[in-house]
């Protein structure tokens, strides 16, 4: 198949699929020419999708990592982020390919970088699914309606996305936290709170105690007038002293 088509695109499980596919018995780059592209839709491994472009690089062949998401709803409705990494010119030249079955399609740079945008994501949605089972949970064993409390959650800042959209954006992403949008002793008193109520109704709340934990030490750095959202450099610190901001507009 791949000799008779200039762009080829695979979507699958994962990165041994992903290998076999590619690289192994009758793969794609037997059959791949100068000029190929391959473009691979597959939630993978960066660092397997870096080794496999240079493969494809020797055929004269391009590769791009083009994670998507959004479903199967999205993938039925055209309504799908796509997440691009490997070259600019050739994510140019295809980018209206990409068009037809994504509505939020972005370049995110070099080869690996669109499995690495995939990965954060999803594990971050996995994470908030995990304090949200353990608020939902204790809320309504605590004595809330599951329907009233949900609307109550989407309805608050959390629901409408506040987070991502303007508060992380306006604090920890241009690393200000003075004067503070909320300060950090008002957070860790109001997750101090529900886990006090977690140990009333017997409610495990193993991520928000996480959470209490982060904001704690961040207290004893001093910084308890801080916006709360300071909390997050200990992390940066963890890391290796990375910084996670966003380039300011002039």
């Amino acid at each position: 198949m791949a000799e008779s088509v200039d762009v080829i695109f695979t979507s699958l499980p994962g990165p041994t699929e992903v290998k076999s596919v590619s690289t192994g018995i009758d793969g794609l780059i037997e059959g791949v020419s100068s000029g190929s592209i391959w473009i691979d839709l597959s939630t993978s491994s960066p660092t397997l999708i870096r080794e496999l472009s240079k493969e494809f690089e020797k055929q004269g062949a391009s590769v791009l990592d083009a994670s998507v998401s959004g479903g199967v709803k999205g993938a039925q409705t055209g309504k799908l982020a796509i997440m691009v990494g490997g070259s600019e010119s050739i994510f140019n030249q295809i980018r209206s390919i990409l068009d037809s079955f994504g509505d939020k399609v972005s370049y995110t740079g070099s080869i690996g970088s669109g499995s690495i945008c995939k990965l954060m994501h999803n594990t971050i949605g996995y994470g908030m699914q995990m304090i949200i089972s353990e608020c939902l949970t204790l809320g309504v064993k605590a004595g809330v309606d599951t329907e009233n409390l949900f609307e109550c959650i989407k309805n608050g800042s959390v629901g409408r996305g506040n987070l991502l959209n303007v508060t992380l954006p306006d604090t920890y992403l241009q690393g200000k936290f003075d004067p503070p949008n909320f300060a950090l002793k008002l957070a860790r008193k109001d997750v101090s709170l529900a886990l006090e109520l977690g140990r009333e109704y017997d409610v495990p709340m193993e991520a928000a105690s996480h959470a209490y934990n982060e904001l704690t030490s961040t207290i004893n750095r001093g910084w308890e007038n801080k916006d709360s959202r300071i909390s997050l450099l200990l992390q940066e610190e963890r890391a290796g002293n990375i910084e996670v901001r966003l380039e300011q507009s002039s």
